[in-house]
């Protein structure tokens, strides 16, 4: 077992990001790796022009890596949103006029995980209804994630940097996740683990793993504290990604860490 059983993929939207989008995914196969995931891309855009999705598919597609993840449209990421599903009015709406691009642009390069980060609550809104409006939002996504063949993931973020994001426990993820299952029937709904928000959380990832495994379609690391690579802060990222497989777990590993002051082709030293 160990590092060298797994199959990483890297976030490029978090790491090569001294480089324009278009230049990422060569850095990434230069780099080693045959497979990379997204955040949206265009934060500002949730239908962009077709030859800008041309344009990133072709980078893709000439750097000879996959695409394994996407996330649906999530307003500014990095920045102050958490995600645009449950937040009434324009965002809600950007939301949906994105799901079938997302999903088909997602299709076109044989990518079958979506992504869909439910936002923070909103002052002088009732929870219940954003609740509700997330939860409509999320059988759409599970529907349109399903039309092209496709899983829809739900993530816990973490409490101290996402206080307004009420997702923030593997158990809420959880909650979620059946509740969309149940509404779509469709089952297609799964876990995003993300083992260093759920850290920051501070909960027991070694059970998180034993309870949820089964429901997890895909799984995120970086160390903590710091989110940066492997071995800079004090998880056990080794060993946690070994219970991991031996719990069944065959999927991809998202690296979603910080490269730091260094370049990012220069952070996967704890690879080697």
């Amino acid at each position: 077992m160990g590092y060298s059983d797994q199959r990483f993929n890297v976030n490029l939207s978090i790491l090569f990001t001294e480089l324009p989008l278009l230049e990422r995914p060569a850095a990434a196969a230069k780099a080693g790796f045959g497979a990379v995931e997204l955040w949206w891309p265009w934060v500002d855009a949730p239908t962009p022009e077709q030859s800008e999705l041309d344009a990133l598919k072709k980078a893709i597609e000439d750097a000879g890596v996959r695409l394994v993840g996407l996330n649906f449209y999530a307003g500014q990421l990095p920045g102050p949103d958490r995600g645009a599903l449950s937040i009434p009015g324009e965002e809600s709406e950007k939301f949906r006029a994105n799901l079938a691009v997302a999903a088909d642009f997602a299709q076109s390069l044989g990518c079958t995980a979506l992504n869909a980060l439910y936002g923070n609550r909103v002052e002088g809104v009732d929870p219940a209804v954003q609740d509700e409006l997330a939860l409509e939002n999320l059988v759409l996504a599970g529907r349109e994630a399903d039309r092209v063949g496709a899983i829809l993931l739900i993530e816990a973020l973490n409490a101290p940097e996402s206080p307004k994001c009420p997702i923030v426990s593997a158990p809420k993820a959880i909650e979620i996740v059946d509740k969309v299952n149940a509404a779509t029937g469709l089952g297609n709904a799964k876990f995003l683990m993300d083992l260093y928000h759920l850290s920051m959380n501070g909960e027991d990832l070694p059970s998180v793993i034993e309870q949820y495994a089964a429901k997890t379609g895909h799984v995120q690391i970086a160390d903590n504290p710091g989110r940066g690579a492997p071995g800079t802060g004090s998880l056990p990222l080794e060993s946690l990604l070994d219970q991991l497989k031996k719990a069944g777990y065959e999927g991809w590993v998202g690296l979603e860490y910080k490269a730091g002051d260094r370049p990012s082709a220069e952070s996967f030293g704890w690879l080697s």
